[in-house]
């Protein structure tokens, strides 16, 4: 077993979930310590121009593959995993808190550490506008990966589903809080406001300068789409919505329905899978739907914590 103390870090940077921590550098090759909390999700992909080796070893925890990819175990204390260079998505999932080191033969910490950064950035701005959506944002990620999971997406999906689900209100920012948090019927004005928020998100991320922020960019934009057109704010239809966004917006008006709001009190469960499937084919992906319903039993698990 290798002890990592934090005397030996030369430099941390922590997100939400994540404390990622340089332990040697050299022109060649540098070796990170990575901290997961349980449920958190890490990634390898692969980018134009990059020819890295790539190795990780387990400390302590479990990474599992998300989805599962039979092609990589489940890895446990001891075991490790390297590519070279990386050719496709690899997503991880961590089981319980778990530690890893990542060793490339290319550095990367500080580009690492720029993105991390500015994704805390992202992530201080919702949490400052409202408490509320920066938690709502967590939830909805979690139930947006069982749903990717069990509808069978790969890891570039679940990766991109990831991330456009935790950032999909991130729009919210420049909406003025006395909108934001009115707790009567918004008036025609304000509800224009409002529906800028998803185009808002996109111009966001895709200003970032994190390229893998800006690949969900679309994602974000479409997440109040709606499967008749009548959504917005493009009313874009069917599979001219991807299948992130069409998961996206099952998982948040569901979220929306069962939690206790400024203009309404929560709903039950019940009257929400209910509302779902009075809605399907209309508002809702239908497959979607029907995964979701399927998976009651694992939903009530996540929405109840």
């Amino acid at each position: 077993m290798i002890n990592i103390n934090e005397k030996d870090f030369i430099e941390t940077v922590q997100v939400k979930g994540l404390q990622v921590s340089l332990l040697a550098s050299s022109s060649s090759t540098e070796i990170i310590h990575h901290k997961l909390d349980n449920g958190a999700n890490w990634a390898l992909e692969p980018e134009e121009g990059w020819e890295a080796l790539e190795y990780l070893l387990v400390l302590s925890g479990e990474l599992k593959t998300f989805p599962y990819n039979e092609k990589v175990p489940n890895l446990k204390a001891g075991d490790s995993f390297f590519k070279h260079p990386v050719k496709e998505v690899y997503t991880f999932q961590a089981v319980g808190t778990t530690e890893f080191l990542y060793v490339t033969s290319q550095p990367i910490f500080h580009r690492y550490s720029k993105i991390v950064n500015e994704m805390i950035e992202l992530v201080k701005s919702i949490e400052a506008k409202d408490g509320y959506t920066l938690n709502h944002c967590t939830r909805i990620t979690r139930l947006s990966m069982i749903i990717g999971e069990a509808m069978g997406m790969d890891s570039e999906q679940i990766l991109k589903l990831n991330l456009a689900s935790f950032f999909h209100d991130v729009g919210k920012v420049e909406i003025p809080e006395n909108i934001l948090k009115k707790p009567g019927k918004l008036t025609d004005e304000e509800w224009i406001t409002m529906r800028k928020h998803p185009t808002i998100g996109r111009n966001l991320l895709e200003g970032s300068n994190i390229p893998v922020l800006a690949s969900v960019a679309k994602i974000v934009e479409q997440h109040h789409e709606r499967f008749d057109g009548k959504g917005y704010p493009k009313g874009l239809t069917g599979d001219e919505i991807s299948m992130e966004a069409a998961i996206i917006s099952v998982v948040d008006s569901f979220d929306a329905m069962t939690t206790d709001r400024v203009y309404q009190e929560r709903r039950s469960p019940e009257y929400a899978f209910n509302e779902l499937l009075q809605c399907r084919g209309t508002m809702y992906h239908p497959e979607v739907v029907d995964k979701f319903i399927e998976l009651k039993d694992s939903i009530l698990g996540v929405s109840e914590k």
